[in-house]
This record gives structure tokens, sequence and C-alpha cells, in this order.
């Protein structure tokens, strides 16, 4: 990332809630055709998250602390805030002298957005204000929250008015919090009375029908942009008992990833994309 710094626009997308197993399933199954389009080999990586909820979480990616490799390690970081005796901080690594890397790019002359999802960045509070009030400029309203069924769709019509304001000679890091597969997500299964995990692939699959939206617009100010696409942390029902998140079970703490560069034109034009994909 140290070389991309400066020339290359940064997605940081998380999928809040999101299951590997869920994932990988669907992709597997042509259930995603946009996301594996994205994805390098069509497939998500196995990757363990640092934290089981959303806070933690991403207050440790911020820090440098992304979903690590499911092998053994270490593996260096692909961004780090500086501290000493750092084990994974590798010569790729781009590290900063700062406790975040929303502060960091901003520093390296970035515009920084935040569009924000689940409760974690409602600004209602002081502590849903924290994560939002790292960026310049950030984002949130119920319709982007957990209980709209047309989040994304909101997220996006909002970005669709942020990204062309940004000066083009500015770089920009956009963050975006998908709220649309965490609980509750039965409204994505027509009949479902209760949130399982064929209505977590059903928002799943929801969320890949507008991607390419997501693409478009991060690629529209023409500039190469590298995207950081990942969950924050899975999500249990019923497994040995358990249900939702915030505990230690492997459904909560093995999450997709996937990490790759986007060019100017690859994913289209903003308006070429439809509820069932690109015209």
């Amino acid at each position: 990332m140290k070389d991309l710094v400066g020339t290359h626009d940064l997605l940081m997308v998380t999928l809040d809630t999101l299951r590997y197993d869920v994932a990988a399933e669907l992709a597997a199954a042509g259930g995603t055709p946009n996301l594996a389009r994205a994805l390098p080999g069509g497939n998500w990586e196995e990757r363990h998250s640092p934290a089981s909820f959303t806070y933690a979480a991403h207050q440790a990616f911020f820090a440098g602390f992304l979903p690590t490799p499911v092998a053994p390690g270490p593996h260096p970081r692909l961004f780090a805030a500086a501290f000493p005796g750092s084990a994974s901080t590798g010569e790729r690594t781009w590290v900063f002298d700062a406790p975040d890397v929303v502060t960091a790019l901003a520093a390296a002359g970035y515009h920084t957005v935040c569009a924000g999802g689940v409760g974690f960045f409602n600004p209602g509070s002081p502590l849903g204000a924290v994560l939002p009030g790292l960026f310049a400029e950030a984002h949130w309203e119920p319709e982007f929250g957990v209980t709209a069924p047309n989040c994304f769709e909101a997220q996006l019509d909002r970005i669709a008015t942020v990204v062309p304001a940004v000066p083009p000679e500015r770089p920009l890091f956009l963050f975006v919090n998908v709220a649309a597969i965490h609980q509750p997500n039965r409204h994505y299964l027509p009949g479902a009375e209760r949130d399982s995990r064929d209505s977590h692939a059903a928002a799943l699959r929801y969320v890949d029908r507008h991607i390419g939206r997501l693409f478009a617009l991060a690629t529209s100010r023409d500039r190469p942009c590298l995207v950081v696409l990942c969950a924050d942390h899975g999500t249990a029902y019923g497994e040995e008992g358990h249900t939702g998140h915030r505990l230690g079970h492997e459904v909560v703490w093995t999450v997709p990833y996937g990490q790759f560069v986007i060019e100017p034109g690859d994913w289209g034009k903003p308006g070429d994309w439809t509820d069932e994909g690109a015209r």
C-alpha cells in the first residue's frame, strides 16, 4: 500500500456481520456474481477478525489490524500505526505516525468520508459518534440502518452526491459500513418469520445486486482505487446454542476478506446500474 498512497483512491467496505461460510458457499454456487467478478480468482479469502463485534473490530481495523489470514503468521499488514516492537510490519506496509488510518490519510492529503450503517455509526449518542468522528465528512440516517430493507441503496444514493463534490486534485478515502446483512435480515427472504442462515444469505444477494454501483462510484473520479472488502465479524444462528455475536465462536471469528485494485471504467458508470445489475 505504501506505493499507492497519494496516487490511488481508497475504498474500505465492511459487510457488517457477514459469515465466511455463507459468503464462500454463495460465491461457489454463483449466487453473488458481482462480488465474484471483483474478488481475486472469484473467491473470498478466509480470515480471522480481531474482534467479535462492530465497535471493537473497527477500532482495530483503523489502527491497521485488518482480519488476519488463517494460516500461521506473522502476516505483514497492509497499513499500520507505528509502534515499537510490531512483528507484522513488512517492507510493503504503509506505516503512519498517527493513531488511526483515517487521520493518517487526511494528513497525506486525502478527503475522508464515512457512510455509516449499523448503530455504532449513528452519531446520535456519544459512543456512536466516536467512529464517524474520525472522518472529515460522515453520513448516517435511519434509512442506512439495520431495519431499513433498502439501506444499501440509500447509502449509495448519498454517496452519489458526495463523491462528485470532492475536489478532483484530492485523493479520496471512502469508508462504507453496510448494515443489510446484520440482524434483522428476514425481510430479504419472502415469508420468513425469523432471521436464519438462509435470510443471511438472501441479504448478501441483495448487497451483491448493488455492489457494482459502489465500485462504479469509487472509480468515477478517473483514479485507480484500492479496495478493502471484508466482514467485521460473523454471527451465530443457533450453533451450539449460540445466537448473535460478541462471543467467541468460530462462525463469529471467521470472516471473508478481499483486497484488489479497480481501474476507471472497470465497472462502467454509476448510472449504468439497476436493481438487477449493469445495463
